[in-house]
């Protein structure tokens, strides 16, 4: 009786040669790089997929724009031999102008008065001056939106007092 052999089933992995087809040439196969770039075009779709799914207020169109960049761009590529690989260009142009079109006032304006919204919360004396603890902790310019809200509130409170009282 002896012991068994560790290596008893081998699996090749990786072949080195690749597997011979039917009269001894292998069978044709796609090139690694053409797979890779077939990868990363379906990554990258996924990804704005998800993007727009819930995309940030006023970031919307900005979004659209780089998306339909990337189409073109990527129909572009693949068809650059051929007359289809003119929307190249638009699409190339798509993508850089995307990130320089300004967000939609009408989006800063909503969420700056959800953000006031929510600091009306901190009604009370202690409530405040514990915000504002925490937010000393920070560099002003990270939370100079946010101190100028609470002073034109804490200008409200004080104005809609009763003078005398």
């Amino acid at each position: 009786m002896r012991l068994r052999p560790h290596r008893r089933n081998l699996v090749v992995w990786n072949q080195s040669a690749g597997s011979a087809g039917m009269y001894g040439t292998p069978p044709p196969t796609a090139p690694t790089r053409t797979k890779r770039i077939r990868r990363w075009i379906r990554v990258g779709v996924l990804l704005a997929v998800f993007d727009l799914m819930h995309p940030a207020p006023g970031a919307r169109t900005r979004r659209l724009l780089a998306l339909a960049g990337a189409a073109l761009t990527a129909v572009g590529v693949m068809y650059r031999a051929d007359p289809v690989g003119v929307v190249l260009l638009p699409g190339l142009l798509f993508l850089v102008s995307a990130p320089l079109i300004p967000a939609s006032p009408q989006a800063d304006h909503t969420q700056r008065a959800e953000l006031e919204r929510e600091l009306a919360a901190y009604s009370t004396l202690t409530q405040r001056c514990d915000l504002e603890a925490t937010l000393d902790q920070y560099p002003d310019r990270v939370t100079s939106e946010l101190r100028g809200i609470l002073a034109r509130q804490a200008m409200a409170a004080s104005a809609s007092r009763i003078p005398g009282a």
